[in-house]
């Protein structure tokens, strides 16, 4: 039987990317995300064709039980989940304050915050009980810094931070490994910048910043850290890392 890698947030850029990563190394991958049918089963079809394991499900992370449901379906149908990558984005745009709704606010926390909360309620235990797993958090530099018009989101991230540093203090001695990595810049991925920018402001920022240029975050480069992370030998843990292009200032100068 392969380990179990699951990705609870697998779009098209970092979660997919780390997903494919994990698959070639060896692990039954099962990808999660809210929407887009289509492009899972097409992301599904090619770790399959590379000759690595994958299947999927759509959820809303939102919803009660989806999260819990889907991890006792996983350990009851796939395999023990030795690795869990949670990716879930909770940026909800620029907003100035008296723009940001209580509905939004509390979107963020859930999708943020409350959804890791759930999702280690129901892993952190059986992982336990095997005394070992691993926990790759994606964060953001709205985790360390707010800024302007990002209210809901540095309040949620900051959440996720500190949840997090109290997830490693309880589980790390008992054989599980979590780690908070913190993406303090842009990040070439569609379905998360490109969404936020629209497909010419995209385009031209890689064009201008990305691609040859190293300006931007590639996902196989940030899946490259996720599996070292997940490989590391216990007596040299790493709980929170921060990763940036060259060309950005780290989050404390900017």
């Amino acid at each position: 039987m392969k380990p179990v890698c699951l990705v609870v947030g697998a779009g098209a850029g970092i979660g997919g990317t780390v997903g494919k990563r994990f698959a070639g190394e060896g692990y039954h991958v099962v990808l999660c995300r809210r929407s887009d049918a289509e492009g899972l089963n097409t992301l599904i079809a090619d770790i399959k064709a590379e000759g690595g394991e994958a299947s999927g499900c759509l959820l809303n992370a939102a919803e009660e039980h989806t999260l819990e449901d889907m991890i006792s379906a996983t350990e009851k149908g796939v395999g023990p989940i030795e690795v869990v990558v949670f990716n879930l984005g909770a940026q909800i745009g620029d907003r100035a304050l008296q723009d940001t709704s209580h509905k939004a606010f509390e979107l963020c926390w859930r999708l943020a915050t409350l959804s890791l909360f759930r999702v280690a309620s129901t892993v952190c235990p059986l992982m336990e009980k095997r005394g070992k797993g691993t926990l790759l958090i994606t964060s953001a530099t709205a985790a360390v810094r707010g800024n302007p018009g990002q209210h809901a989101h540095a309040a949620a991230m900051g959440g996720r931070r500190m949840l997090c540093q109290s997830l490693n203090a309880e589980f790390g001695p008992k054989g599980i490994h979590v780690a908070h990595i913190l993406l303090d810049g842009a990040v070439d991925a569609p379905d998360t910048l490109g969404k936020m920018l629209g497909p010419e402001r995209f385009q031209a920022l890689r064009e201008n910043r990305g691609m040859e240029h190293d300006g931007l975050m590639l996902p196989t480069r940030i899946a490259d850290t996720y599996l070292h992370l997940a490989q590391q030998h216990r007596s040299t843990w790493t709980h929170e890392m921060d990763l940036r292009s060259f060309t950005d200032l780290p989050w404390w100068n900017s």
